[in-house]
C-alpha cells in the first residue's frame, strides 16, 4: 500500500489539541485593518477552534494526524 500525503495547507494552518480539536488562525488580520473596528479586531487575536463539520473534512487532509 502506499503512503497517504498529507495536504501541505493543512500542515501549515491547522494544529491538533490534546482533544482531538482543530485550532485555526483567524481569518481577516493581515491588512486593511483601519476598515475594521476595534471590537473585530480584538474578538478575532489569536487562534479559534474548527467547527464539528469542518473538523472531519480537514482530518480527512491529514491522514497520519498533526503535530
Amino acid at each position: 500500500m502506499p503512503k497517504l500525503k498529507t495536504k501541505s495547507g493543512v500542515k501549515k494552518r491547522f494544529k491538533l489539541t490534546a482533544s482531538g480539536l482543530l485550532k485555526h488562525g483567524v481569518a481577516g488580520k493581515r491588512h486593511r485593518l483601519i476598515s475594521h473596528n476595534s471590537k473585530y479586531i480584538r474578538q478575532n487575536r489569536g487562534t479559534k477552534v474548527l467547527s464539528k463539520a469542518d473538523t472531519a473534512t480537514v482530518k480527512a487532509w491529514a491522514p497520519y494526524g498533526l503535530r
